[in-house]
């Protein structure tokens, strides 16, 4: 009995020797594992048009390109991989909520931006048609909350797999009082300035950038108390908070992910001081002055981070993705000049689903992976970066909730050549963004697969067809001298909407929905 005793007195210690080393050995290899993956910054600009850059995406310096000074976007363009042909929905939330859900807008049913006042649609009225049904309170990371997307955000992934998750600035993902408006319930562990609200108050520190007894509204940018009263812009301000939440993730060689969220961009457009005069002096009248010192901002942050990487030693294992959330606003006022020229050679702007609504700037540099100054003409769209970052990350999405519309756009970074026309991007605005109309503005949806583009308007089912190759600033209407590619891709357009679910804006003489683009030949 004593012999049994002590046999099964042993057995029971090597067990619990064994269960010890194997957890010992598991926490070295996460810990291992930690520390093998790459930090990644999402820099993303809000409005930013593909122009709005010294930085040339097209095949040569164009005009507006000379009007801006983004010496920083340059440097990144040299050092990692410049995208000539990336996409993002015509407007903020839809993109938003892509990024983080890896769904087309058309399938989440988050076609138009979110309110921060009240869980109402944003629709403006229109004569012929009624609003769609559609996801007005955006995208939410809880099941069973009326009017959004439930999805898991890709920052609570990697916040799961030991990312240390920070969120500055805009986050605009859902409607106030739901989960989706709190970038801390998206996956965030720390949250700077981001709320409900798509756009400042005020850029003034002087402002309390909207902070103002009985001043303050919605719009209001909340968590820079510190800054009140100093004259510090906000870009400036959210910079240095960025900067800030860095320390100890690298202190402590925790990787960590940033969702640098600039509001800038944006509208109201206001001068930041830094760098205002100097627009005037090169003869720019106030307000483009006024909107290109917001771009110049823009870029010093840029400056800032990657000057912080580098003092830091960070920089050789950290990912930063350059990315707008739609194309430039066009719409004058409140841009000055002349209404949809902001963008040329691309057509129209913010809003639209031409190419100046929906082509934005994209720069990718990971150290060791893209190759330093090169150049990805391969179309990309912004559902890509869900499945992107976490194959970056060397993270699993197995524990998501939805499915994933997006690809990964890691192979292209691997090889600038890579190349795949059989591939369709679609956007889809089943509504009416603003009360006046302008090119490929509310009620449009388009397709893009290899070179061509096709448009279809709801209001009169009629549809363009354009060559993006030979005429990116869409002149040349080829709807007639190619039915049948104007066929085929109304065929393919229809059929993933018809897939998704997405829906259309109700004809109010009818009562239905208007037709599919396939049904409407």
């Amino acid at each position: 009995m004593m012999n049994v005793s002590l046999n099964k007195f042993r057995f029971c210690v090597s067990m619990m020797l064994l269960i010890l080393f194997m957890g010992s050995a598991k926490a070295q290899f996460s810990k291992k594992d930690k520390k093998s993956r790459p930090n990644i910054i999402v820099f993303l600009v809000d409005d930013m048009g593909w122009m709005d850059t010294s930085v040339p995406f097209g095949d040569s310096v164009m005009p507006l390109n000379k009007r801006y000074h983004t010496p920083n976007m340059e440097r990144l363009s040299k050092e990692g991989m410049k995208f000539t042909n990336a996409y993002a929905q015509p407007v903020c939330t839809p993109t938003r909520a892509s990024m983080l859900s890896g769904m087309n807008a058309a399938h989440a049913r988050i076609t138009n931006w979110t309110s921060p006042a009240n869980n109402n649609p944003t629709d403006n009225a229109d004569e012929q048609f009624s609003a769609p049904e559609w996801n007005y309170n955006g995208m939410s990371p809880v099941a069973g909350i009326p009017h959004t997307q439930y999805a898991t955000p890709f920052p609570q992934l990697l916040k799961d797999a030991g990312y240390f998750t920070v969120h500055v600035g805009k986050a605009h993902w859902g409607s106030a009082g739901t989960p989706g408006a709190n970038p801390l319930s998206m996956g965030f562990i720390t949250n700077i300035a981001g709320h409900a609200a798509g756009h400042p108050q005020s850029y003034l520190g002087e402002d309390n950038y909207g902070n103002k007894a009985g001043k303050a509204s919605w719009q209001a940018v909340p968590d820079l108390g510190e800054y009140y009263g100093t004259g510090t812009f906000l870009t400036d301000a959210l910079t240095k908070e960025a900067i800030k939440t860095l320390e100890n993730p690298i202190k402590n060689k925790q990787p960590f992910y940033l969702n640098m969220a600039h509001y800038a961009v944006h509208d109201p457009i206001m001068a930041d001081p830094r760098y205002y005069q100097k627009y005037i002096d090169a003869g720019l009248d106030q307000v483009e002055a006024k909107y290109a010192s917001l771009v110049e901002g823009m870029d010093q942050s840029l400056g800032d981070v990657m000057d912080y990487l580098k003092s830091k030693q960070a920089d050789k294992n950290t990912i930063i993705v350059f990315m707008s959330d739609n194309g430039g606003l066009s719409l004058a006022p409140p841009r000055g000049g002349q209404a949809h020229t902001q963008n040329l050679p691309l057509k129209a702007g913010k809003g639209s689903v031409n190419e100046g609504g929906i082509r934005v700037p994209m720069i990718v540099k990971w150290p060791g992976v893209t190759k330093p100054a090169s150049v990805a003409d391969q179309y990309v769209i912004i559902e890509d970066f869900f499945p992107s970052l976490l194959e970056m990350a060397k993270v699993s999405d197995d524990k998501k909730v939805q499915d994933i519309d997006g690809k990964s756009f890691v192979p292209i970074l691997k090889n600038p050549d890579f190349k795949d026309d059989n591939r369709a991007l679609i956007w889809h605005i089943p509504n009416k963004w603003i009360a006046n109309e302008g090119p490929g503005i509310n009620y449009q949806s388009a397709i893009r697969k290899g070179d061509w583009k096709l448009i279809y308007d709801m209001r009169d089912q009629s549809k363009q067809l354009y060559n993006l190759k030979t005429d990116i600033g869409e002149h040349i209407d080829l709807v007639d001298k190619h039915p049948e590619v104007v066929k085929t891709l109304s065929k393919t357009l229809s059929e993933q909407l018809r897939q998704w679910k997405a829906t259309m804006p109700i004809d109010k003489k009818t009562n239905q929905p208007v037709q599919m683009p396939d049904e409407s030949e």
